[in-house]
């Protein structure tokens, strides 16, 4: 007679691993001074208000050969509410870091985003015909057996290379309200409707807002200085292109104030152009 006993259930799983990416954000320590640190800290802090706050921290002190004091600087990092995940250096700075608990980790170079070019208007149908050109070249064609006294074909042309396609933005069509983030890795974001104060907007490349900006607005997250920022309502209340931000305190002038603009980079300050209708 067969065995009929149920065999027993198997353990039910208690962890798993699973891939994620994590926002992090990279303080690039310029001094040894510990004092200097932990003043420019509390300076920049300051100025962002709650922007980087809870932002988990990586700490790139490979500009560094003198030993800086790990401790403080980390006790000063979780005043400010930033949590400090790893670390980059060398050397003596890098066993001091280790000692203090933090992880040496690698900030590999993110891939580099297609970059957009301008057209002319009238350059368009010529682009369409080498696009569809180089789809033809491409394409094999079958093998013809030519007559010995023929004089030798010409060499066919090189296939064209194709642009590189540039990723799909990141596309919001509702309101964001304080509190909400929204990040757009790799690529553009657009937001159809307000960016609430209290409200994060982020991107690798470009952000378009169809509607007013009242919160605040970091394009080029990953170093692109070529980012901009464009809004159809501005009253910010901070914007940052590539790491350099500026805080907006004082009530922009009136040819700016809820008007429509284009924010972008030159060197380390922004410009706001106000965008004609």
């Amino acid at each position: 007679m067969a065995d009929t006993s149920s065999s027993p259930a198997a353990p039910k799983l208690a962890l798993d691993f699973k891939s994620a990416n994590l926002y992090a954000v990279r303080v690039v320590l310029h001094s040894d001074d510990t004092d200097a640190l932990v003043a420019a800290l509390a300076q920049r802090m300051a100025d962002a208000g709650s922007f980087f706050q809870n932002e988990p921290v990586v700490l790139d002190a490979s500009r560094l050969e003198t030993e800086i004091d790990w401790p403080r600087l980390l006790e000063a990092l979780r005043e400010h509410d930033l949590p400090a995940i790893g670390v980059v250096a060398e050397g003596a700075n890098l066993a001091a870091a280790r000692a203090a608990g933090l992880t040496p980790v690698e900030l590999a170079a993110p891939a580099a985003r297609p970059q957009a070019s301008a057209a002319a208007a009238d350059s368009a149908p010529a682009t369409a015909l080498s696009t569809e050109a180089a789809a033809v070249v491409a394409t094999p064609a079958p093998a013809q057996v030519a007559p010995a006294d023929s004089p030798a074909p010409a060499a066919a042309p090189a296939p064209a290379v194709q642009p590189q396609a540039a990723p799909a933005a990141m596309v919001v069509t509702r309101p964001l309200r304080s509190g909400q983030r929204v990040y757009a890795r790799h690529t553009d974001l657009i937001v159809v409707g307000m960016v609430s104060q209290g409200a994060e907007v982020i991107a690798d490349g470009n952000i378009h807002i169809y509607g007013p900006l009242r919160g605040k607005a970091m394009a080029g997250a990953r170093g692109d200085a070529s980012a901009r920022i464009f809004t159809t309502q501005l009253d910010a209340e901070l914007l940052a292109i590539a790491g350099v931000y500026r805080v907006v305190e004082d009530r922009l002038p009136a040819t700016l104030h809820n008007r429509p603009v284009a924010i972008s980079l030159d060197g380390e300050s922004l410009n706001i152009t106000p965008l004609s209708a």
